[in-house]
């Protein structure tokens, strides 16, 4: 498993956490919204951000994208 797979399912358990999703509902929305090639192209950046910044700007990424 690479780091950014390990990264992606992080900031994914970490979002379900704070969203208070269950894992189908936190997967959709990664999957709805193309969270996973965001995470992925933002990688190096994102990575050394913080759990609480980064179910924000998750979140935020979502919102602009509905």
């Amino acid at each position: 498993m690479s780091d950014i797979d390990k990264f992606i399912i992080f900031c994914l358990e970490s979002y379900k956490s704070a969203m208070n999703l269950n894992g189908q509902q936190a997967l959709e929305d990664f999957e709805n919204y193309d969270v996973f090639s965001y995470l992925n192209d933002g990688f190096n950046v994102l990575h050394t951000q913080g759990r609480k910044y980064l179910v924000v700007d998750i979140n935020d990424y979502i919102a602009h994208r509905r």
